[in-house]
């Protein structure tokens, strides 16, 4: 696969993951039960984490909340959690004490410059990051007035001016989001506002909808991004339960190539040549590598016509042929195998790699 350059942003970092310089792309999800229901909060937290959330963030709306937080983190003392702060910057403050890895603002709604030091000096003395967040329905007037409503520029606009604010102050640990529900507008942004910082950026599509729609548009939202080396950070938004966020994030990075850790199995639309009932047999690989750590490209084939030729980047496949199919290992033919046995003959070969890489399936 050919190689991805990422945009060189400085790190920052949250509890023990780091976030930009290089880092791996983290996933990120965020709490929709009440932040003042510790035990919801606590089941919900624990379910993302075994999903493979990296970060999660939780909201704070209250001193309740934020005390709340509190006894949750320290429940998940490795996990960094993350306080989303709107409008009351005491509640920011009181996170921050309570032992938030991170807190997210928008400086804009936070009640004014005084407010924001006072957020900032107490970030500062715990160091840990700060994340502006700017979004669509949150530009400030003046921008919006300049540039005659919410387009790409006035989005890029606000977040380095919110970022400047910060900075102004003396502190550099600083993460940016600006999030567009529009995927087109919220490309355009992140190109913008990428030639104009070094901060490490959080990117996903906001308010992208249910899980359906939602993970089209932020697989081509959050896609396009990684693809343009933008991105240090990710979620990607879904109405209802948080969990399948992480799962769709994660599956982002694996077919962006950021993320080696399953299996990539790839199989042909099928047409009229066809010699194997390529969509079962996709299936049952699926399922049989399910949760497979070992980053290895398995291709099912219907023929031989686009079986070893086309799947050539393959590390090991099977295409159909008649009375017997082809076993193949990066383009070259290993063996041909009776057509019911070409799946026992796959997984055999399969776990042949395995071995091969010191690893067991």
């Amino acid at each position: 696969m050919t190689h991805m350059k990422r945009n060189e942003t400085r790190q920052v970092r949250c509890g023990d993951v780091l976030i930009g310089g290089g880092a791996p792309v983290s996933i990120q999800s965020m709490t929709n039960v009440d932040s003042r229901d510790e035990h919801a909060l606590t089941e919900q937290i624990a379910r993302l984490a075994d999903a493979g959330c990296q970060i999660v963030r939780i909201s704070v709306p209250d001193a309740e909340a934020a005390e709340v937080f509190g006894s949750v983190k320290r429940k998940f003392q490795r996990l960094p959690l993350v306080a989303d702060i709107h409008f009351d910057y005491r509640m920011a403050i009181e996170a921050i004490r309570q032992g938030a890895d991170k807190i997210r603002i928008n400086p804009g709604n936070i009640g004014g410059p005084e407010r924001v030091r006072e957020v900032v000096q107490a970030a500062k003395e715990r160091e840990i990051p700060i994340r502006v967040g700017v979004n669509s329905g949150s530009l400030e007037k003046p921008i919006l007035t300049k540039y005659g409503g919410v387009t790409a520029a006035a989005l890029a606009e606000s977040a380095l001016y919110n970022l400047a604010m910060i900075e102004d102050l003396g502190y550099d640990r600083l993460v940016v989001s600006l999030k567009a529900s529009d995927v087109t507008l919220n490309y355009e942004a992140h190109r913008l506002l990428a030639a104009q910082t070094d901060v490490p950026v959080h990117i996903g599509i906001t308010e992208a909808g249910t899980p359906k729609r939602g993970k089209l548009k932020s697989a081509i939202g959050i896609g396009s991004l990684l693809l343009d080396g933008i991105g240090d950070t990710l979620r990607v938004s879904l109405s209802g339960d948080p969990e399948p966020e992480v799962q769709a994030g994660i599956n982002i990075l694996r077919a962006i190539g950021l993320r080696k850790d399953a299996v990539n199995i790839v199989s042909c639309p099928t047409c009229g040549r066809k010699c194997l009932d390529v969509e079962a047999l996709a299936k049952e690989v699926e399922a049989r590598l399910a949760g497979v750590e070992l980053p290895i490209t398995v291709a099912i084939m219907g023929c031989v016509v686009n079986g070893p030729g086309e799947a050539k980047h393959a590390d090991v496949g099977i295409a159909g042929g008649g009375s017997a199919g082809a076993l193949f290992r990066s383009g070259r033919l290993v063996r041909r195998v009776p057509q019911d046995r070409l799946l026992d003959a796959l997984m055999e070969e399969i776990h042949s790699i395995a071995g091969e890489m010191g690893k067991e399936i």
